[in-house]
């Protein structure tokens, strides 16, 4: 989020236009925009976030109950991936078309009761049915709430409001590792239900209010914004279509076809490959050095969360400053590299496993959103909302190789370090096609403002 008004915030929020002379402050109405807009927005994501990695805290007590291997348990996070994947694009079109507000809160109730039905599952192929709805009815979302950044913040705005929106992410994980741990240790046996039904009611049906508060708060245009003055809203209106900001790709077909489009989708495959490794294997990596208790694998979980949040941070306001997006996004993979390669080599020394934990969160996480900061530059209008959720479908079909790749290794060989090993190369070759393999017209679109 832009920098927020600390001891003066009233005083600041309230000067953004002056009446007597029509001028507008624009930092002091991003800030106004931000405060209006992020905190759902980043409360929704942090559930989003969560219903992903849930499942992975619920591990091993649905394995136990389910009777599941550990490529079964890929597979069902696997079509989770395949749902969302399938209805992306359709979904982020009809978005286009209906209006983010109405679409978005969709997505939130429609998840929510997914991700609740959870507790009916008794059988591995109802596990695999339910985990490809939860991912339908979330298809979408993500794409969704950028392309909506992208109608209410100038690009020189973006990289900030984008790591904000993602340090929810981060946060998901930062609190929901801990909390998940203490849910699966002390509410199992709650009410006659196992500890991993509470885990999906409490990330499930939360998203139900979120979405009415969606359709209440939200407004899908700079214009419908009834709390702006008409001067802020022609100002921010005009700030957001400057020249320059979209430079092509104003259609789906149009977006395909601009210069470095389809690199963009290979490099977010890339590092959601990394992503998921991340997300669905840290608890199991904790456990297998030698750390039991739930509660504690919860917290330690939390920890790549927390360095991604800061380096999420840092690096989305020293890119804003600076305009360059590549190198950042290039040391950022790199770093998760190490992270990956470290993990793999201290495996069964938990200081040393956290701490590659650390190096790989600060890469991993801070990735996405510096990389996201790249693609509405090139793309605009029903090119931007199609284009964002087919670079995101793209992207989450490493979603789809990483958990099935690493249970199925480590089925096979009885050890996770193979695969770690093999993403880490993954992410080395992401940093490298970011550097040397971006066409130089899509390098020269990324840094025109």
């Amino acid at each position: 989020m832009p920098a927020i008004p600390s001891n003066h915030a009233a005083a600041t929020v309230a000067a953004e236009h002056d009446p007597a002379t029509g001028r507008v402050d624009h930092d002091a109405l991003i800030r106004k925009v931000a405060w209006r807009l992020m905190p759902l927005i980043m409360v929704c994501y942090l559930f989003a976030f969560f219903d992903r990695i849930n499942i992975s805290f619920a591990k091993f007590q649905l394995q136990g109950a389910l009777n599941l291997s550990d490529t079964a348990y890929g597979l069902g996070a696997t079509l989770f991936v395949i749902g969302y994947v399938i209805f992306e694009v359709p979904g982020n079109m009809l978005l286009y078309r209906i209006g983010a507000r109405r679409w978005i809160a969709r997505i939130m109730i429609s998840w929510g009761l997914a991700t609740s039905a959870m507790v009916f599952v008794t059988t591995e192929w109802q596990f695999y049915a339910l985990r490809f709805v939860v991912g339908a009815m979330e298809a979408g979302f993500a794409p969704g709430v950028l392309y909506y950044l992208t109608l209410w913040f100038p690009e020189s705005f973006r990289g900030r409001a984008t790591s904000m929106l993602f340090l929810a992410s981060a946060m998901s994980g930062l609190v929901g590792a801990p909390i998940s741990g203490l849910i699966l240790a002390h509410m199992d046996g709650v009410a006659g239900q196992p500890g991993w039904h509470w885990l999906f009611l409490i990330g499930g049906l939360p998203c139900l209010p979120l979405g009415w508060l969606v359709l209440r708060r939200f407004r899908d245009r700079v214009a419908d914004a009834d709390w702006l003055s008409p001067a802020e809203r022609a100002h921010l209106a005009s700030r957001i279509r400057e020249p320059g900001t979209h430079a092509r790709g104003g259609s789906l077909w149009g977006a395909i076809r601009t210069p470095g489009f389809l690199m963009l989708g290979l490099v977010y495959f890339l590092i959601q490959v990394g992503s998921y490794g991340l997300n669905f294997w840290a608890p199991h990596l904790i456990r297998t050095s030698g750390i039991t208790n739930p509660t504690t694998i919860g917290l330690l979980t939390a920890v790549p969360y927390v360095f991604g949040a800061v380096a999420m941070l840092l690096i989305g306001r020293v890119s804003d400053a600076s305009g360059e997006r590549r190198r950042y996004v290039a040391g950022l993979l790199v770093a998760a590299a190490l992270g990956f390669f470290a993990a793999g080599l201290f495996d069964h020394q938990t200081g040393l496993l956290v701490l590659a934990l650390a190096v790989m969160g600060a890469g991993v996480v801070a990735s996405i959103p510096a990389f996201w900061a790249l693609p509405p530059r090139i793309l605009s209008g029903a090119g931007a909302a199609g284009g964002i959720a087919l670079i995101n479908t793209l992207g989450q079909l490493g979603g789809i190789v990483s958990p099935v790749m690493v249970g199925r290794i480590k089925d096979v060989t009885g050890s996770t370090t193979p695969a770690l090993y093999a993403i880490g190369i993954a992410s080395v070759v992401c940093a490298l096609l970011v550097m040397k393999a971006l066409p130089a017209a899509a390098m020269a679109a990324a840094r025109e403002r």
